[in-house]
Parts: C-alpha cells; sequence; structure tokens
C-alpha cells in the first residue's frame, strides 16, 4: 500500500564504483550530464568538510516524522547515502545528533535530508557529511507513514534505491545507476581537460581567443 512500502533495492553500485567517484569535483560531473540535475541550492553541507559517494538508501516521510528514518538506519549497510524526502519542511527536524553518530558508527557515507537537521554545532565539526535544507532546534515525531526504497524527488532530482550520490562543497548530485560508467568517463575527461586548461592559466599560456570567436558566430560586431 502506497504510503507503508518498505522494498529491497534491486541493483548497488560496486565500491569500486562508490571510490572513484571520490576523486572528481561534483561540478564536473554535473557538467558532464549536461548541467539538467540538480537537488536545489538549498540543499547544503553542514559537516566541517570532505566528499560524499554511497549508495542511495531511500527515505519518503511524512515532513516532522523520522520513525522510517530510523528503520532505514537500522537496514543501512557500509557506504549508503541515507536521502530523506521530508517534503523540504523546516518546522521539525529529521536527524540530530544521536541518530548521525550511529550512521557515522555503521559506515554509512553519509545523509542527505530534504528537510531539517538539528544539533548543527555538532555536524560541523565532524566530517562525516551531512547535507540538509535547513535548521530547527524542533524535534520530530515517530508516527509514520514512511516508505524505504521508493523513488524520491529533491526539489526535481529524482533518486531511486541504488543511485549513486556524491557531494562536496558545492552540493548534491545522483547519477542513476544505469550511467555510472557512462557519466564516469565523460567526468573524468573533463576534469583532466580542465586540469591542464588551469595548468596553463598559472603559467599564463592559457588562449582567450574563443570569447572573440563566440561573439563574432552570434553576430556581434566588436570594436576595433
Amino acid at each position: 500500500m502506497s504510503g507503508l512500502q518498505i522494498l529491497k533495492r534491486k541493483n548497488k553500485p560496486s565500491a569500486q564504483q562508490i571510490a572513484l567517484y571520490r576523486d572528481l569535483p561534483v561540478a564536473n560531473i554535473s557538467d558532464a550530464m549536461y548541467r539538467l540535475s540538480a537537488g536545489g541550492t538549498h540543499l547544503r553541507p553542514y559537516h566541517a568538510g570532505g566528499y560524499m559517494s554511497g549508495a542511495a538508501l531511500t527515505v519518503k516521510c511524512r515532513p516532522g516524522d523520522n520513525l522510517l528514518v530510523h528503520y532505514a538506519l537500522n537496514i543501512a549497510e557500509p557506504g549508503d547515502v541515507i536521502v530523506v524526502d521530508a517534503g523540504g519542511d523546516l518546522t521539525n527536524a529529521i536527524v540530530g545528533e544521536l541518530m548521525l553518530t550511529y550512521a557515522a558508527k555503521k559506515g554509512v557515507a553519509g545523509v542527505v535530508i530534504h528537510g531539517a537537521i538539528r544539533d548543527s554545532q555538532s555536524i560541523r565539526q565532524n566530517d562525516f557529511p551531512v547535507y540538509a535544507a535547513g535548521i530547527t532546534h524542533r524535534g520530530p515525531y515517530k508516527d509514520g507513514p514512511g516508505e524505504v526504497n521508493v523513488p524520491v524527488s529533491l526539489n526535481g532530482m529524482v533518486i531511486e534505491a541504488g543511485d549513486l550520490v556524491i557531494g562536496d562543497a558545492d552540493g548534491v548530485l545522483c547519477v542513476p545507476y544505469a550511467l555510472i560508467d557512462e557519466v564516469y568517463e565523460m567526468a573524468s575527461q573533463r576534469h583532466s581537460s580542465e586540469e591542464i586548461k588551469l595548468q596553463n592559466i598559472k603559467s599564463g599560456k592559457n588562449n582567450r581567443n574563443w570569447v572573440y570567436e563566440k561573439l563574432q558566430a552570434l553576430g556581434y560586431i566588436l570594436p576595433e
């Protein structure tokens, strides 16, 4: 029954696939995905710093209620990223220091909350990846309903159980399971290209003629 579903994941990225993405900036991966996917600028990192990469364990819950998030914590495996769609509501926190400490102890790779968190000072002092829409001191309820391992949508970014979820200081991105290898190759090439451009800039060898060529192609008449 909808609202009371607890499903099993059909797919999950390998540990090698998860590890490979840790060497790539999220911005490069986003560019490789044609800049079409994003979870919204309000999903910000609240931890001290560090990269997040792992397999999505999804939760859809009633705003302000974390009963099914607790269940997800119970079944989470090392390398999982718990992704919670709490409707973006900031009235009640979905997770706090106790739950996040337990998640880190289990080897969870990170937590993404489309909703609020609390105990933010503790979160900011630790490297365990936590992304959320905001902060409140008001705690959650534990009555349900909710669903686990169902597709969720964070501001239009659809995440299915077993997709690859990554994050850095720029935000969160989902790579669909079927595209993990393809996107990695494209993003890796883009990253290598940008590294070369960066070195050229530092050495004073970068060529900016493309700006003029682009303007002329668009019909601009440039001053002599």
